[in-house]
């Protein structure tokens, strides 16, 4: 296994992740080779936009493996994806696809071929990107890597929380509640956090319905979280629930766990967001390698500005970098 580097892949071209990518390089100092992904030409057209100044090698892993190069972080250590555009940034728009399918292809084939286990990758527009064939990124890699049970992490070394669905429209979010995924996650949570933080976390879990409580005749708090919770329990997890989600973020209840499990997406994500904006990391538990992505978007308002926060990324390499 070969953990001595840290692919990233820039994404969609049209965002704000080439700027925050060179901040963080330029502001940390870590040990680990970062090798970036993205196209030479733009990212050249895109600093001089910044006003940001970098040093580029060009690194082609077709005449060397990436452990016969003398790799830093002084320069940016750049595998070229091609890319036409004229305009630095430009509107996001589904131009982009093949490019950032050819960037994570490429990250892939890398991954597999030289048994790299650190991938970072900016974001990208669903709406251009997935096509609504896929509810994320997470679900994204998962597929190409053939793995069914994974989760996202939204971690926080004070506070994570995961959501049980992820991009799903609400109204389909009750029919996708189930004991298994709910049990496959309380699993994945505890593994990720034995492995790297040496700890069994403390674990909550939100229930669905406001108070817990359903005027409906199915009630998905007690049927299917409350004994998956009380299971688990037994078998040794530091793990209590279902807990009213209005409340369950309350300074004196929150400071109980280490990871709080919700049962869609901004059930969690909204209060996790409030409470630490950019100081959170998106990691998908139960691929063969980590990846953890910003917690942000693209942000096309903010395209060549450089006044992007660059802290979430700074997050994902400094916790690449320990482990």
């Amino acid at each position: 296994m070969n953990s001595n580097f840290i692919l990233v892949v820039n994404g969609e071209p049209n965002s704000v992740f080439s700027e925050i990518f060179i901040k963080s390089i330029s502001k940390i100092k870590v040990k680990t080779p970062i090798i970036y992904i993205f196209s030479e030409k733009l990212l050249k057209k895109q600093m001089k936009k910044l006003k940001l100044n970098k040093k580029i090698q060009l690194i082609n892993v077709n005449k060397l493996k990436l452990n016969e190069y003398k790799l830093d972080n002084n320069s940016i250590n750049l595998i070229n994806i091609d890319y036409k555009q004229k305009k630095s940034f430009k509107k996001i728009s589904n131009k982009s696809q093949q490019f950032i399918k050819k960037s994570f292809d490429t990250a892939f084939k890398i991954i597999k071929k030289e048994k790299i286990r650190k991938l970072i990758n900016g974001p990208i527009s669903k709406k251009d990107f997935l096509n609504k064939k896929y509810l994320g990124m997470t679900e994204y890699i998962s597929d190409y890597f053939s793995k069914k049970n994974t989760c996202m992490l939204i971690f926080n070394k004070k506070l994570s929380v995961c959501p049980l669905t992820t991009h799903l429209p609400l109204s389909l979010v009750s029919k996708k509640i189930n004991k298994k995924d709910l049990k496959n996650k309380i699993i994945l949570i505890q593994n990720f956090y034995k492995r790297f933080l040496n700890i069994k976390p403390r674990i909550g879990v939100l229930g669905l319905n406001p108070h817990c409580e359903s005027v409906l005749q199915i009630n998905e708090d007690q049927k299917i979280i409350k004994p998956i919770v009380n299971n688990m329990k037994k078998k040794g997890y530091k793990i209590s629930g279902p807990f009213a989600a209005d409340t369950a973020f309350l300074k004196n209840n929150r400071k109980k766990f280490d990871v709080i499990i919700g049962m869609y997406h901004d059930q969690v994500l909204t209060p996790i967001k409030t409470l630490f904006e950019y100081d959170a990391i998106n990691i998908t538990l139960g691929l063969p390698f980590l990846r953890i992505s910003p917690d942000h978007g693209p942000n096309e308002k903010m395209m060549g500005k450089n006044l992007s926060n660059p802290l979430s990324l700074i997050q994902a390499i400094k916790f690449l970098d320990k482990n």
